[in-house]
């Protein structure tokens, strides 16, 4: 029965010193995460990454999907194939008509030098009656016949030529014909316009996608960016491009970064008369850019949606403290 009662007694004193080491534990957590350089300021944000959709520029039936989400691809590198059956039969019908126009543009050009040589007889004939004609050896009815026939031969010659022309524009239809059906034919399949990592996959092979249909969503690993925001006093401070860091919950050291963007405005519209209490309430979005060398030596590290800080200089000449404060 003594001990039962013991306890009640010494409980409140328990529960004291527990409260009081909790404040003080919270006291010197507090002043210790807090203390920072006057010309550091901080922000609170997520790694966000550029996500690149890939997608077909025409309609068809998926053949296949070669990565997956994860995977780090190469520029360059194939993501995905479209059926190529239907747009091969359609380029070998092309590459007939084009021969065939090659063909028929042959047969103009011979029937061109057939229609040079009639005219050039013509012109002959025509120049020896009119040597005739001036010395009354044939008559003028003579004369007359031979001019017609040259311009009936020139005639003749005039329509071979266009009709060769015609026959070359066919041919330059053609081959483009067939220059468009090999760039659509290049179109199916889908490559990684950069290196980076799949995200999504998006579709599966034999899916039916329209024109524009997204296949698989990449990460471009080169693009890493925090946005964070602060009031107006400390925003108007930040330059672009001074140097940041960025203290991710994951990672022991800091991510050397830079600032790549400082927002003409504030996120929340004031009221036309502001008070000084409703100026101290706008923030201003502040985005830095980590340093490509750091991405390049740390990229299976980096990984958008992390959690971390933001430190900015409010002063360009002041230098970085040796041990960032806890967040």
């Amino acid at each position: 029965m003594s001990s039962p009662s013991f306890f009640r007694r010494s409980l409140p004193w328990i529960l004291l010193c527990l409260l009081g080491a909790s404040a003080a534990s919270g006291y010197w957590y507090y002043h210790r995460s807090e203390k920072l350089p006057t010309d550091l300021v901080y922000g609170n944000g997520r790694l966000e990454a550029t996500e690149i959709d890939i997608a077909t520029k025409l309609a068809g039936r998926l053949d296949s999907v070669t990565v997956h989400e994860g995977d780090d691809v190469q520029r360059g590198q194939l993501v995905a194939t479209l059926t190529l059956e239907e747009l091969q039969a359609q380029l070998r019908g092309a590459q007939a008509q084009a021969q065939q126009a090659r063909e028929n543009a042959k047969a103009m050009c011979a029937s061109v030098a057939s229609a040079e040589s009639q005219q050039h007889l013509a012109q002959l004939t025509h120049n020896r009656t009119a040597k005739l004609m001036s010395k009354n050896f044939v008559s003028k009815d003579q004369l007359d016949q031979t001019q017609s026939a040259l311009q009936v031969a020139q005639a003749a010659l005039n329509v071979v030529r266009n009709q060769i022309q015609e026959a070359d524009a066919a041919v330059a239809a053609a081959d483009a014909n067939v220059d468009a059906l090999s760039s659509t034919l290049h179109d199916t399949r889908l490559t990684a316009p950069i290196a980076g990592r799949i995200l999504y996959r998006l579709a599966e092979p034999g899916e039916v996608l329209a024109a524009g249909g997204k296949v698989v969503t990449l990460l471009d690993l080169n693009d890493v960016t925090m946005s964070v925001y602060l009031p107006a006093a400390d925003a108007g401070k930040i330059t672009l491009g001074s140097s940041a860091k960025i203290m991710l919950d994951a990672l022991p050291d800091p991510v050397p970064a830079k600032v790549v963007f400082v927002s003409p405005r504030a996120q929340f519209t004031p009221k036309e008369v502001e008070t000084r209490n409703e100026r101290e309430k706008l923030m201003f979005r502040i985005k830095v850019k980590a340093e490509p060398s750091w991405l390049a030596a740390h990229a299976a590290q980096a990984k958008p949606g992390m959690p971390g800080v933001v430190y900015l200089q409010t002063d360009a000449n002041a230098k970085w403290p040796a041990v960032f404060p806890v967040r």
